[in-house]
């Protein structure tokens, strides 16, 4: 099978092409672009195809990160990962950026729980904890600091994401406290889901922190 995965969610903005028979990352394309997904995505996914020596007729599904993360990108990827999987007649899935930062911990720490953890910055962190094999132990969730330095105290197993530091003092040796998802890993993760599951949906654990003033909005005529 071979999938094309696409990776908005944060500020990066990546595209892969993945061969789930060989468990090979074709080729990938991106860079961390802060801003302007919308406008570099395409170029990216163009890039990775042109590597892989494939063509979008030859994609078999799509894999997108869906969040948590930022709300403009996560509306980007999810939007062409859906466009792109109708065009083509092939399933699109969607993979959590929590289940994505939590797998390469789990391959490096065999046999460990893992709490992937993200600053969400306003004191609050995007958490969910994974069993050894992947499966989740916890739903996703938006925790406040201090409530989260409680109930993950004294947590048996690896913590991974930017929120590492809030939660211990020392991490595990190799294990990445960015929220940078690899892409590869996205495909992975993707290659294995569940199409039946339903077409990819953004997850946000919270409201957008730009919000329309009501006050001066224009009444209509």
């Amino acid at each position: 099978m071979i999938v094309l995965a696409i990776d908005t969610a944060g500020t990066g903005c990546f595209a892969a092409v993945y061969d789930s028979g060989d468990d090979r990352v074709l080729a990938s394309a991106g860079a961390d672009i802060g801003r302007g997904h919308a406008e570099r995505l395409m170029a990216f996914i163009d890039q990775a195809l042109a590597e892989s020596g494939h063509s979008l007729a030859d994609i078999n599904r799509i894999t997108v990160t869906v969040g948590p993360g930022s709300f403009t990108g996560i509306r980007v990827g999810v939007a062409a990962a859906r466009g792109f999987a109708l065009a083509l007649g092939v399933p699109a899935v969607g993979v959590s950026v929590l289940a994505a930062l939590a797998a390469s911990p789990r391959r490096l720490h065999l046999g460990q729980a893992v709490l992937a953890a993200m600053d969400a910055k306003r004191d609050e962190l995007y958490c969910q904890i994974f069993e050894a094999d992947g499966t989740p132990r916890t739903e996703a969730q938006v925790v406040e600091l201090a409530d989260a330095q409680e109930m993950f105290a004294g947590f048996e197993g690896i913590i991974c994401g930017s929120a590492t530091r809030h939660l211990i003092a020392e991490p595990a040796p190799g294990v990445s406290q960015a929220d940078a998802c690899d892409i590869g890993i996205v495909a992975r993760l993707g290659a294995m889901a569940d199409p039946a599951l339903g077409k990819p949906s953004p997850l946000y654990l919270r409201g957008p922190d730009v919000k329309s003033q009501a006050g001066f909005a224009v009444a209509r005529a």
